[in-house]
């Protein structure tokens, strides 16, 4: 086979499409990858930062490193496109688009169009495949077509049209969280770039059975959708000893209607366990004040740098993710990684990596009473459920970001064998 050229688009490069580069390294496929700001602690750059006032020097750094993206690999260049990027961060930091009745999401929006449109015209030369993400390949795969290269497209999450039902059907049960359910109200033009993404995707990666259902029940090619369970970060994530009696449901993640929080605190509150705890880590996205009618249940610790998750895990009984609405849910596995039993749902990768009952329980979608009595077994079997987290343990230990790099490969030279 000629050697074949594959660029990659994130804009962001979160932890999934870090691996999913290095995976097309490792297969001798990447030409470069392409993002907004991709930080190297090691370049050039960094040395001047510590030229800053010290006050100054913590901002830019913190914020920085949350962009850390280092080459995998010494002759493969990362192409930054900055400064919209930096523009969006500094708005929100300012708070200024809340003055113009500007959400954040019409921001982060803005600048995967933008970062789409940089490849589309000035990225696409001497390529066989370009490898690109939800919300930002809609203008890229046009072009690439035109061109003849392979458009490879990562859905990380649901399709949009599962996800939308779900949460308009959310948002009537609850009226009052419509407003934190985003998908329920996204625009008409961003929908059409979803459909057209998809439909000019010549094959589809994504991480989980519920994700690849939610493309094929509205008519997508079975045959064009590869699974790929994503791998558990073991090298940061493992078993400590607990520091504390008494029992403890945690829960990590965004605090928002569509990861079925609401249905959690109900199941709890029913409960009334002694010398129980339930903690909820993540960044507050329900509707102002919501919350405060349970806050007398639960502990809440907001964002916290993910470096320091693995405390939180090792201090919890059960880890709790009752997600309506998720293409994977990595915590499940960072949980189970540190040898934590996982209450999850169908609508997450629980399916692909939970057998239920053994490394944990997967419960319906909107079932307060499964939740409830999941959480009641675990605080009356605490010999089993230890049992249960060391099953956890040894099923992600099977996970590795190894095992999804090896697959991703094996998939894309599938592809390319095809076209010889």
């Amino acid at each position: 086979m000629t050697k074949m050229h594959i660029s990659l688009v994130h804009p962001t490069g979160n932890p999934n499409s870090r691996q999913a580069a290095q995976a097309l390294v490792e297969a001798g496929f990447l030409k470069e990858i392409i993002t907004t700001i991709a930080y190297n602690p090691n370049s050039e750059l960094s040395n001047y930062f510590h030229k800053l006032p010290i006050n100054l020097r913590k901002i830019v750094t913190k914020e920085l490193g949350r962009r850390t993206w280092v080459p995998p690999d010494s002759s493969i260049s990362i192409r930054n496109h900055p400064w919209k990027e930096l523009i969006r961060i500094a708005l929100v930091k300012t708070g200024i688009p809340r003055y113009f009745r500007i959400n954040n999401q019409r921001l982060t929006d803005w600048i995967y169009c933008s970062l789409d449109l940089h490849v589309a015209g000035d990225h696409l030369e001497g390529l066989n495949a370009i490898y690109a993400y939800e919300d930002g390949a809609a203008k890229t795969f046009e072009v690439a077509k035109q061109q003849g290269i392979l458009c490879l497209y990562d859905l990380p999450i649901l399709f949009y049209r599962m996800s939308r039902k779900i949460q308009l059907e959310e948002a009537q049960r609850f009226p009052e969280l419509a407003s934190a359910l985003q998908a329920a109200k996204e625009p008409a033009w961003k929908l059409e770039r979803k459909e057209k993404e998809v439909q000019l995707a010549d094959h589809i990666f994504v991480a989980s059975s519920v994700t690849r259902r939610s493309l094929v029940d509205f008519g997508i090619d079975s045959s064009k959708i590869s699974v790929i369970p994503y791998g558990a970060p073991l090298e940061y994530f493992y078993p400590q000893p607990k520091t504390h009696s008494g029992f403890r449901a945690l829960y990590v993640g965004r605090l928002e209607p569509r990861k079925g929080i609401h249905y959690l605190l109900q199941a709890w509150k029913c409960l009334k366990l002694s010398s129980a705890e339930l903690w909820l880590v993540g960044i507050n996205e329900f509707p102002e004040g919501w919350l405060d009618r349970y806050s007398d249940l639960f502990r809440y610790i907001p964002s916290i740098p993910h470096t320091q998750l693995q405390e939180y895990y090792n201090s919890a009984d059960v880890f709790v993710f009752p997600s309506l609405v998720d293409g994977f849910g990595l915590v499940i596995l960072e949980a189970m990684a540190c040898g934590i039993p996982v209450i999850t749902t169908p609508n997450t990768a629980g399916p692909d990596i939970i057998t239920d009952g053994v490394e944990g329980f997967i419960v319906p979608i909107r079932d307060t009473e499964a939740i409830q009595d999941k959480l009641d077994w675990c605080y009356h079997h605490p010999l089993e459920l230890s049992q249960m987290g060391k099953a956890a343990r040894k099923k992600a230990e099977q996970l590795t970001w190894s095992k999804y790099r090896q697959e991703l490969r094996k998939q894309i030279n599938s592809l390319f064998n095809n076209l010889q």
